[in-house]
C-alpha cells in the first residue's frame, strides 16, 4: 500500500503575450499585450544604436559607419561637399561626442528599465508583467525562445542535461478548486476532493471534468465504478460502457494501479482482460483507442539473436506459428515511466563507458570498483560496513566520494569516520550532499547507494542522470527484501543482467538474530537458540488479542526484560487496514503511551509519527510543537516542518509501520505482528524485511500457525513486468555474455 503523498501538480498556466509574441525582433508592441510601465519607452529605445554596449567597444565602429548615410541624406542640398579627410575627422567627433554622451547618462540615475533593448527589455517587461500580476511567473518556462540576434552558442547533448530534483509543485489556486467543487458536487461526489482533483488536472480541471468526468480517476483513491456514477450524473444517458473517454481512462487506470505494485509496463492481454473485467465491450478496440490517442505507449522487445537461431536451427516451431505469436510479448506502458526506464539505461550506460580504469588495492570490491565504472554489491546487514569502507579508502585517495542510504534511520546507522552519508532523498534535492556543477551533474568521483533494492526507476534515473561523466556508482543492497515501493525493480534488473561486475559479501550476520534471518533468505524458518531472549514468540489467538499483547510488550515487557525504552521500538504489521493494521495497532498504543485528545490536526505533543514527504518515502520522528505553519516534528538530530495543508494527507502515527515503511531502517527493538487475517499478506520478502529490522531484540506476535512457515518456504515476492533489463542488455552485454 503506497502512502499518501499529498502533492499537487503544477498549474497549466498560459504564457503572457506580452514574453511569447513580444520577445520577437519587432520592437512594437503586441496590441494585446498588457502595457507596464516604460514599456513604451524600452519599445522605442530597442533600435538605439549602442544602447546595451559598453562604450569604446569594437561593436561601435559599424554602427558608427551605418549612420553615415542618414546623416549624408539630412543636410541641405546646398551643404558645400566635404573631402574625405574632413568626412572622417567629422565622424570621429560625432562619434567621440556620442560616447561623452553615453558615459554621461551611465554615470547619472538611470530610470528603471530605461535604456534596454532587445532581450534585456524583452525579459524587463516580462518580469513586470509578473510582478503586476499579468502573467503567471511559469510563462518564463513555458514560452518559446526568441530569435537569436547572433548564432547561439551548441547546445549541450541531452544526456549532459542533469538537473535538480523538481520543487514542490504549487498548490491549486482557490478559484480552481472552487469551480472543481461545483463540478463535482453536480455530479454527486464528494467535494472533499476537490483539491485533489485541482492539484492533479491542473487549472482547467473544472472544464476538463465536464467534457471527460472518467478524468476523475486520476486522483488517487477512486475507483471505476464511482467515476461511471460520477459520469452517468453529469452526461446522462450519453455515456455507455464503451465511450471512448471511458476505455483510455481505463487503461490509464490499470496502469497506474500496476505501477503501484511495481510494474513498469504490462503484457497487453493483462491489460484487456483487466478492461474486460470492468464491462468494456471491445478491450482490444480500447486497447487501439488509447494507444492512437497517446495516453498509452506499445512497447515489444527484440529477441535475443543467439536464441532465435537456436530455435530456428532445432526446428521446434513452425514457421506460421512463429509469425502468428510473438516469441516475446507486446508491453503497454505509461509514458513516464518507459522514459524513466530509458534514460536510465542510457545513464548507466554513460558511466561504464566513460571511467577510467585504474588499479586499485584492496579488497575485491575496491578492485572491482577501481576497474568498472558500475559494481554491484550484495550481502545482509554486516555487509554494508564494505561499502562505506570502499568510500573511506576512496577519499583516501583524494577522490570525492558519498554514501547514499534509502531511510534517514539509516543514515545514522551507517555514518563512519570520515565517510559522508545522506539519503537519497536529500542529495538529489540539494539537502545535502556535494554541490553542482554548471551542467547540474553532482561533484562526485564515487558515489555507493545502500539500500539499492528500495530504488524505483523514477528516482534511480534522476539520481544516475545526476553523475558526472567518469564517476563510479556502487550499488550495495540485500536482493532479499521487499523491493522499492515505486515502480520498477532496478537492482533486481542490474543482477539479472549480467553487464557489469557482481561481488557478493561474504560477510555473515551474527548473533541469534543474524542466523534467523539467513535461514529466512533461503527458504528456512529455523528454531534458533536464543538464550539472551535475542528471540521470542508470542502466541495470540485472535486480533484483538494480538493488539494487547503487543501494546504490552511495547509499554511494559521488552523495556523490563530487554532494557529498550518504548521510543526504541517499532511495530511491524502487514498492512494499514485490518484489526492489527497500522491503524488499530496506533490508537492502542497512543492511548498507553501518549494519551491526548489530538488537538493538533489528531495529534498531540510527544507522538510518535510517520510521515511521507513523497511516494515511497517515510521520514519517522515525533511531535514537536505546532504552529500556524504546521507540526514540527524531530526526527533524528533534526527538525522537520509538515506544512498544516499535508498534516491529514501525508501524515500517520507511527508507533506501527508496515515493512515496507520500515524498509532501509532498523531498531533496538521490533515487534512484528502476524494476525490471523494478515496470512494472506505474507512472503518470504516480507518476513525477511520485518524481522531484519530488529538489532537486539525481535518479538513476533504469532496468530498466523503454519502460514508463516509456508510464506518462508514457497511465498517468494510476486515478478514485476519492467523493460530495464533487455535495454540494459542492449546497450551494455558484451559479445561473450
Amino acid at each position: 500500500m503506497t502512502e499518501p503523498s499529498g502533492e499537487t501538480a503544477p498549474e497549466a498556466v498560459e504564457p503572457a503575450e506580452d514574453l511569447r509574441d513580444g520577445a520577437a525582433e519587432a520592437a512594437a508592441p503586441e496590441p494585446d499585450a498588457p502595457e507596464e510601465p516604460g514599456t513604451a519607452e524600452e519599445s522605442a529605445t530597442a533600435g538605439e544604436p549602442g544602447s546595451a554596449e559598453e562604450p569604446g567597444t569594437a561593436a561601435e565602429e559599424p554602427r558608427a559607419d551605418a549612420e553615415q548615410p542618414r546623416a549624408d541624406a539630412e543636410k541641405p542640398a546646398d551643404a558645400p561637399e566635404l573631402s574625405d579627410a574632413q568626412a572622417e575627422l567629422a565622424a570621429q567627433r560625432e562619434l567621440r561626442a556620442r560616447i561623452e554622451a553615453r558615459k554621461a547618462e551611465k554615470e547619472g540615475p538611470l530610470a528603471s528599465g530605461a535604456k534596454l533593448s532587445g532581450t534585456a527589455a524583452d525579459l524587463l517587461a516580462a518580469v513586470r508583467a509578473v510582478e503586476g500580476g499579468a502573467a503567471s511567473g511559469t510563462a518564463f518556462y513555458e514560452a518559446p525562445e526568441p530569435a537569436p540576434r547572433r548564432p547561439a552558442p551548441e547546445a549541450a547533448p541531452a544526456v549532459t542535461a542533469r538537473p535538480a530534483a523538481p520543487l514542490p509543485a504549487a498548490a491549486p489556486a482557490p478559484g480552481t478548486t472552487a469551480a472543481v467543487r461545483e463540478v463535482l458536487t453536480k455530479g454527486g461526489a464528494p467535494e472533499a476532493l476537490a483539491g485533489q482533483v485541482a492539484a492533479v488536472l491542473g487549472e482547467g480541471a473544472a472544464a476538463a471534468l465536464l467534457d471527460d468526468p472518467w478524468q476523475l480517476l486520476a486522483v488517487p483513491g477512486v475507483r471505476p465504478e464511482q467515476a461511471d456514477g460520477f459520469a452517468r450524473a453529469l452526461l446522462g444517458p450519453a455515456c455507455g460502457p464503451d465511450d471512448a473517454r471511458r476505455t483510455v481512462a481505463l487503461t490509464v487506470w490499470l496502469l497506474e494501479r500496476a505501477a503501484l505494485q511495481g510494474h513498469t509496463a504490462l503484457e497487453v492481454g493483462a491489460v484487456r482482460a483487466g478492461l474486460t473485467g470492468h464491462a468494456v465491450p471491445d478491450p482490444e478496440a480500447a486497447v487501439d483507442e488509447a494507444v492512437s490517442a497517446g495516453a498509452v505507449l506499445v512497447f515489444q522487445e527484440e529477441e535475443p539473436a543467439g536464441e532465435a537461431s537456436e530455435e530456428d536451427d532445432e526446428g521446434t516451431e513452425p514457421a506460421a506459428a512463429v509469425a502468428e505469436e510473438p516469441a516475446t510479448p507486446v508491453l503497454l506502458g505509461l509514458e513516464r515511466y518507459a522514459l524513466a526506464e530509458e534514460s536510465l539505461a542510457d545513464a548507466l550506460s554513460r558511466l561504464v563507458r566513460t571511467v577510467t580504469a585504474a588499479e586499485w588495492d584492496g579488497s575485491e570490491l575496491e578492485r572491482a570498483s577501481g576497474a568498472h565504472g558500475l559494481v554491484l554489491h550484495t550481502g545482509g546487514e554486516a555487509s554494508r560496513a564494505e561499502p562505506v569502507a570502499l568510500a573511506a579508502a576512496a577519499r583516501a585517495r583524494g577522490l570525492r566520494a558519498l554514501v547514499a542510504v534509502h531511510a534517514d534511520g539509516g543514515r545514522r546507522a551507517t555514518a563512519a569516520d570520515g565517510v559522508d552519508v545522506v539519503t537519497v532523498a536529500d542529495l538529489l534535492s540539494g539537502a545535502a550532499g556535494p554541490g553542482r556543477d554548471e551542467e547540474g551533474a553532482l561533484a562526485l568521483d564515487l558515489l555507493v547507494v545502500l539500500d539499492a533494492p528500495q530504488l524505483d526507476v523514477e528516482t534511480a534515473a534522476t539520481l544516475v542522470e545526476s553523475l558526472p561523466d567518469g564517476c563510479r556508482l556502487v550499488l550495495s543492497g540485500d536482493p532479499e527484501v521487499l523491493g522499492a515501493p515505486g515502480a520498477g525493480q532496478v537492482f533486481g534488473d542490474l543482477l539479472a543482467a549480467r553487464v557489469c561486475p557482481r561481488i557478493a559479501s561474504r560477510l555473515p550476520d551474527p548473533g541469534p538474530l543474524g542466523e534467523l534471518v539467513s535461514g529466512i533468505g533461503a527458504g528456512e524458518l529455523n528454531q534458533v537458540e536464543a538464550p539472551g531472549k535475542e528471540i521470542v514468540i508470542v502466541p495470540v489467538r485472535d486480533a484483538g488479542e494480538a493488539v494487547h499483547r503487543t501494546v504490552q510488550l511495547v509499554a511494559d515487557s521488552v523495556p523490563r526484560a530487554i532494557g529498550v525504552p518504548p521510543e526504541q521500538t517499532q511495530v511491524v504489521t502487514v498492512g494499514h487496514g485490518g484489526s492489527a493494521g497500522t491503524r488499530a495497532l496506533n490508537a492502542a498504543l497512543k492511548q498507553r503511551l501518549n494519551p491526548g485528545p489530538g488537538r493538533f490536526g489528531g495529534y498531540d505533543i510527544g507522538d510518535r509519527v510517520a510521515y511521507a514527504p513523497a511516494p515511497g518515502r517515510t521520514v519517522t520522528g515525533t511531535v514537536l510543537s505546532a504552529d500556524a505553519e504546521g507540526l514540527r516534528l524531530r526526527c533524528g538530530d533534526e527538525e522537520l516542518l509538515v506544512p498544516k495543508e499535508r498534516v491529514e494527507s501525508a501524515l500517520r502515527h507511527g508507533w506501527a509501520l508496515t515493512a515496507h515503511q520500515a524498509a532501509g531502517a532498523r531498531w533496538p527493538a521490533v515487534v512484528v505482528v502476524l494476525p490471523g487475517d494478515a496470512a494472506g499478506g505474507l512472503s518470504r520478502p516480507w518476513v525477511y524485511t520485518a524481522f531484519g529490522r530488529a538489532e537486539r531484540h525481535l518479538s513476533v506476535v504469532h496468530g498466523v500457525d503454519q502460514a508463516l512457515a509456508r510464506a518462508v518456504a514457497e511465498g517468494t515476492a510476486p515478478e514485476r513486468t519492467t523493460r530495464l533489463r533487455p535495454l540494459l542488455e542492449g546497450l551494455l552485454a558484451t559479445p561473450e555474455e
